[in-house]
């Protein structure tokens, strides 16, 4: 059997169907082998999501098929005090996580960078935590947090700063701070690893000119490090806001959203009235309303990208 040639004159091609053209042109060439990848992505990724869209416009409930409503459950969403609350928890929980689990993973990368001794031992130690199960760490955190058995509660009396124990996740404040910290613990591993991995294609001789020229620790940082670094944090944080804002896993194991939806995530939120209270419109509704936030920290990450333009040879405006 003869194999088609790919370089085929205009006249052979011509007289080739439609779909034999489109076989051996090699612009489609690429089409044809991001197709597989296409498919998984349009089967689970597209379809869920634009399936929920559609939902979150129906009174669908589990066990019953619903009716176009429109946009009535994101009114009543808009009048909804708790799913305001879980939106502030959201964007508080996200912004402070995220804040310090980059300075945290900073300071981590570039401290594991330097010569030490075991420093494969070390590197291999960090990842401990981002690659023990979620719901374990929320097990031990548990523990740590327990309003009765709690080593930190246990330390801070014996040593006489407080006389009693501290509710820490039946308290609306500290339970706030406490799934927080929780994330941090889980997360830092993450970004220092990558900002590590990131550090590791810096010239060495970079610096060795900047010390010959007089240049501080922070000078070096600030106008070697940062700067090459730049597109590997954007990339890291993008990574890293996604995936504390849709968190569930950690606060659903703590703490279920309480005391009182103190702290309530938009995500614990979505699966408690979609799920749990069978109101799969409403779910969908709250799910989607995070679509919003999301698109916008990945647009936020690829202008602040585009805007180094130092990274094609141009000029930084």
């Amino acid at each position: 059997m003869t194999a088609i040639d790919i370089k085929a004159t205009p006249r052979v091609s011509a007289g080739l169907g439609a779909w034999q053209r489109l076989m051996i042109n090699r612009n489609w060439i690429a089409a044809w082998f991001m197709l597989p990848a296409a498919a998984f992505l349009i089967l689970f990724l597209a379809y869920p999501l634009g399936l929920g869209i559609w939902m979150s416009f129906t009174d669908i409930r589990i066990g019953r098929g619903g009716a176009f409503v429109g946009l009535e459950n994101y009114e009543w969403l808009y009048e909804d005090g708790v799913f305001w609350l879980s939106v502030f928890n959201t964007l508080l929980y996200t912004l402070v996580a995220s804040a310090i689990k980059f300075v945290l993973g900073l300071y981590l990368a570039l401290l594991l960078n330097r010569h030490m001794p075991f420093k494969a031992m070390i590197r291999a130690a960090v990842l401990i935590p981002f690659i023990v199960p979620t719901v374990l760490s929320a097990i031990a955190f548990w523990w740590i947090y327990d309003s009765q058995f709690s080593i930190i509660s246990w330390s801070l009396r014996h040593m006489g700063l407080i006389k009693q124990n501290i509710n820490f996740l039946g308290d609306s404040d500290w339970a706030r701070a406490s799934v927080i910290i929780a994330n941090i613990w889980r997360g830092v591993p993450f970004v220092a690893i990558t900002l590590l991995a990131g550090l590791q294609t810096v010239s060495p001789s970079l610096y060795e000119a900047a010390t010959l020229d007089g240049a501080t620790n922070w000078q070096r940082f600030r106008f070697i490090t940062y700067p090459l670094l730049t597109p590997i944090i954007a990339v890291v944080m993008t990574f890293s806001v996604l995936f504390t804002f849709t968190d569930f896993q950690l606060i659903w194991a703590l703490t279920r959203g309480g005391p009182v939806n103190a702290t309530h995530l938009m995500a614990t939120l979505s699966y408690q009235r979609g799920i749990l209270s069978g109101r799969l419109g409403e779910g969908a509704a709250i799910a989607t309303a995070m679509i919003p936030f999301l698109v916008a920290a990945i647009m936020i990450s690829w202008f602040g990208m585009q805007r180094r333009k130092w990274q094609q040879g141009e000029n930084n405006d």
